[in-house]
Parts: structure tokens; C-alpha cells; sequence
């Protein structure tokens, strides 16, 4: 068995506060043995610490399938979803969890996401149509205003991107990533009849960014917030010699949001004439610039092409006919200017003597929940919703709507490897 599936010990450093005491808080120390790493979340950690360490410990979940956004935290210094987050990923040793960081703290990992989300109010976060209509719009999925926000739409408001920006905390007009992705996909919907205003609304903060791209690495989703901010720049050096007449956005939104804060147009506005006339002297200038930081931060078309690589699982001979086998790999990814290395579970099961090996991906077909293989029942099982598979990977019960996803294999000397893209 591989050195990350075997039963292993960690130690567990989490953060505690209670605001009946007050103070700045402190780390609490919980040693856990963990049968196996690769299909151990950060979120079973604490579900583990609650139920046989402390049950006062406080956090949030909801989906456990990536999906809701409710669980980030910061582990070992890395914004991440507890329930995305595998144990195997982390480097060995301790384990530290805390809350989310520019967030006021409630309780232990539990933070307020509050301010977060008056941001978005105050980006204007809300489809306003520009033409009022009886039937539902078409929007052919090729278009090319769907095809710019397509990946940006599936934020999930975890608030990791936030957490993550060093400018979120200096800097009062700043909206932040996730707030400012959200107008981006707005301003790039010619059905919007807010657009000038929410222009206005968000511009000045974009220039606060510091094109850190934190946001972008850290985000559970992929999304690459650095390259809304950067777009937005680039809207409003496309129409800086075009005049912005703000409208009384209270009284066109009523029907949509009843509080749309407004005590912030007049001094953005004012920003916005200021930057328009700088560009007038400098807009050729201003222009270049753009383009060569939405060249460095088109992260995510990057992210999409990355080239197919064949990746080591192991020998053939480790692997018995006949049993399932959990083992992780690893390889190294180039996203954009980003190298890191990505380390995941598969499941290899041998047929045969000859080179009947299938590689499973360990994710269900329902929700990409993680699956476990069940030796004494000789399934392979979602905890979740309760998929089962056979070993052969064909649905056996629970919701799952195909067979589990097989890796393309080849066995080069001696050696399983499995394509990656």
C-alpha cells in the first residue's frame, strides 16, 4: 500500500475563539490517527474533532461536493474549501485550520460574511434588463459574450479570493475579487441597462489591485478574478472619452433589490471623470498597459490548453489480479505563470495477467463526491448519496447517472501510466 493510503498519525492545530471570552483567540492541539489520507478531506477532520474531541468546536458545511461555499477556511496558510481539501495534498506533518482572514470572527472557524456580501450590493450585483421583455432570452452557449463569462459565472462566494488579497483589508472602496468578478460578468451582458452606472460603481477599486493573482491561485472554482479586474480596466479605457450619466439607480432597481446602496456613486463618479481625463493625455498609454496585464492574466484559457501528460502510477506487479488498489499521484501543472503540483487518488484495478488494468478517477459521476473502495463489500462507495459501483465501474445502485470515469492507460516498461490533460 502507497505511504499516503496507509493508516498514519497528524497532528491537528486548529483555531479557537469564543467571543463570550473574548481576546485574540488561540490554537487547540488534536493528535488523530487517519486510516487513509487520500480519501480523508479536511472536512472529515473536523467532523472527526467534533464528534470524539470537542463538540464545541465551530464550523460551517453544508454541500460537501464543492458546491456551496460555505466551508472555506485556511489550511496550513492556503485558502481552501475544508470538504475539496484531501489530506494526502498537504505536506506531512501538522495540520493547522483557522478562519478566513479580513472577516470578523463569530466563533472558531466561523466568520461573518457580511461585509462580503454588502460589497456585491454595492458592485450592483443584480441583472437590471435594459429592454423589458415577456419571454426568456435566447443565449446561444457559442456566442461570445457567453463565451468571456462562462468560467467567471460558476463562483461559488466562498470568500477564499478575499481572503487571499493582500488589498482587501487597506483599502475602503476596494470591493474585492469576488464582488468585482460578479460586475465583470454583468458588464459584459449587452442585455444590462446598469451598465454605466455599475461601471461607476466598481471602477475606482479596480485600480487598487495589485495583480497579486492570490484570488486566482486559491479559488475553489478556477476562476481567475485578476482577469475580471484587468477586463473591467480595459472597459473603461475603451470608453473614456464617453460621458457617464449616472441615473437615480434606487428608483430603476426598486423592483429588483430594495437596498441598493448609493452613498458611494458621487465620489466614484468623480473618480471616474478624474481617470478619464488622465487618459486623454495618456490614453494610448493607458491602453498598452491593459493589454499587457490582460495578457499576463488571461489565466484561465491558459488553464484550459494544458498539454496531455502521461503520469507514472506505478509497476505492474504491485498491483494483485483481482483487488482494488487506491493510490495517489502526482505531477506537475502549468496554469498560465502558475507551476504547481497537483496530487490526487485513483483506484487501479487488474482483471488480468495481461494488461486488462483499468484506472478509475475517485470522484463520483453524480456531484464529484470522493468514493472508497469497500473491500468487504467489493464496491466502490459515495458516502454522500449513497452511489455504488462495482468494481468493473458500472452503476450498481444510488443516483450516479454513468459508470465511474476511466483514465486512458498505457503500460510502458513495466510501468501503469495514466493520461493527464
Amino acid at each position: 500500500m502507497s505511504e499516503k493510503t496507509r493508516k498514519s498519525k497528524r497532528v491537528v492545530k486548529v483555531f479557537r475563539y469564543d467571543p463570550a471570552v473574548g481576546g485574540d483567540g488561540h490554537f487547540d492541539r488534536f493528535d488523530l490517527d487517519i486510516e487513509d489520507e487520500s480519501i480523508t478531506t479536511i472536512l472529515d477532520v473536523l467532523l472527526r474533532i467534533q464528534r470524539e474531541h470537542d463538540s464545541s468546536l465551530g464550523f460551517r458545511y453544508s454541500c460537501r461536493i464543492s458546491m456551496c461555499g460555505s466551508c472555506g477556511v485556511v489550511v496550513n496558510g492556503n485558502e481552501a474549501l475544508a470538504c475539496q481539501t484531501v489530506v494526502a495534498n498537504l505536506k506531512e506533518g501538522e495540520i493547522t485550520i483557522r478562519p478566513l482572514n479580513h472577516f470578523p470572527v463569530i466563533r472558531d472557524l466561523v466568520v461573518d460574511m457580511d461585509p462580503f456580501f454588502k460589497n456585491f450590493d454595492k458592485a450592483l450585483s443584480f441583472f437590471e434588463p435594459a429592454e423589458k421583455l415577456k419571454e426568456p432570452a435566447i443565449i446561444s452557449p457559442d456566442s461570445k459574450e457567453r463565451r468571456l463569462i462562462a468560467d467567471y459565472t460558476e463562483c461559488i462566494t466562498c470568500g477564499c479570493c478575499v481572503s487571499s488579497c493582500t488589498m482587501a483589508n487597506w483599502h475602503e472602496d476596494y470591493l474585492g475579487p469576488g464582488a468585482l468578478n460578479r460586475a465583470f460578468t454583468l458588464l459584459l451582458d449587452s442585455r444590462d441597462g446598469l451598465h454605466d452606472e455599475r461601471l461607476a460603481r466598481v471602477l475606482s477599486g479596480c485600480y487598487n489591485c495589485r495583480t497579486e493573482l492570490n484570488c486566482t491561485e486559491v479559488c475553489p472554482k478556477e476562476i481567475s478574478p485578476t482577469r475580471s479586474l484587468k477586463y473591467i480596466q480595459m472597459l473603461a479605457a475603451k470608453n473614456a472619452f464617453k460621458k457617464v450619466d449616472v441615473v437615480d439607480i434606487e428608483d430603476k432597481a426598486t423592483e429588483i433589490a430594495t437596498e441598493v446602496p448609493v452613498e458611494a456613486i458621487t465620489p466614484e463618479v468623480s473618480r471616474r471623470r478624474f481617470l478619464s481625463r488622465i487618459t486623454l493625455g495618456l490614453g494610448g498609454i493607458i491602453a498598452v498597459l491593459i493589454g499587457g496585464l490582460m495578457a499576463a492574466t488571461s489565466l484561465v484559457p491558459a488553464m484550459r490548453k494544458r498539454a496531455e501528460k502521461w503520469v507514472k502510477v506505478g509497476k505492474v506487479d504491485a498491483f494483485p489480479v483481482g483487488i482494488v488498489k487506491t493510490v495517489p499521484i502526482s505531477y506537475r501543472v502549468k496554469d498560465g505563470i502558475y507551476e504547481s503540483t497537483v496530487t490526487k487518488p485513483v483506484f487501479v484495478y487488474r482483471e488480468s495477467d495481461s494488461d486488462g488494468i483499468t484506472v478509475f478517477n475517485s470522484r463520483c459521476t453524480h456531484l464529484a463526491c470522493v468514493l472508497h473502495w469497500d473491500d468487504n463489500k467489493k464496491l466502490f462507495l459515495c458516502d454522500c448519496h449513497g452511489g455504488q459501483f462495482y468494481p468493473d465501474g458500472r452503476v450498481k445502485a444510488g443516483p450516479p447517472p454513468r459508470a465511474m470515469d476511466r483514465y486512458p492507460t498505457k503500460v510502458e516498461n513495466g510501468n501503469i501510466l495514466v493520461r493527464e490533460a
